[in-house]
């Protein structure tokens, strides 16, 4: 049991933002979809923070520079974020979450930038952790940014589309003599 219990504050962060702390009772929020939230923390220091982005969804040469740059701003944001509160750029392990691929037909998103998230740290030389990218649902990821606790909660898809094709298993009949479990 510890000596005293402080009351847990909760940061929800939304597409285009970024938040670092070192808050031993804070849990940073977001909700995803197709964009990505990038979890860094440094465990030693205990200090760590989460970015949510979304890169549109042009593909041309130019606009694709563009798109590139918002995401290395808001990766940079966060990483220099932690590095100014004192963690080690040595230490500095992150979690990946997002990336969903919410509307069927449309082009792919979310794979866009969770590819984007995954190079850019690999070319930052930034060791990346079990995390959740992809699937076709959004998701609601917390993250306790001293320890790099991090959980997520699945939402339902909101695609009639997608889940008619995901959902091809016959329904389940159930006969009068099943056993009801409670």
């Amino acid at each position: 049991m510890t000596e005293t219990s402080a009351t847990a504050v909760k940061k929800t962060i939304f597409q285009g933002e970024c938040f670092v702390s070192k808050d031993p009772n804070l849990m940073i929020s977001t909700l995803l979809g197709s964009c990505v939230a990038a979890c860094l923390f440094d465990p030693i220091a205990r200090i760590g923070g989460m970015n949510h982005f979304l890169l549109p969804g042009e593909t041309s040469t130019r606009k694709s520079q563009v798109d590139h740059s918002l995401g290395v701003h808001l990766m940079e944001l966060l990483i220099n974020g932690l590095l100014v509160q004192g963690a080690d750029r040595s230490r500095i392990q992150a979690k990946l979450f997002g990336g969903a691929r919410t509307i069927k037909g449309l082009a792919d998103i979310g794979a866009r930038n969770a590819r984007f998230a995954e190079e850019f740290l690999v070319r930052e030389e930034i060791k990346v952790l079990p995390g959740s990218l992809g699937g076709t649902s959004g998701r609601r990821v917390e993250f306790w940014p001293v320890t790099g606790r991090a959980r997520q909660n699945f939402m339902a898809s909101t695609d009639p589309e997608l889940m008619n094709s995901l959902n091809k298993k016959p329904a389940l009949t159930i006969k009068s003599s099943d056993v009801e479990l409670f």
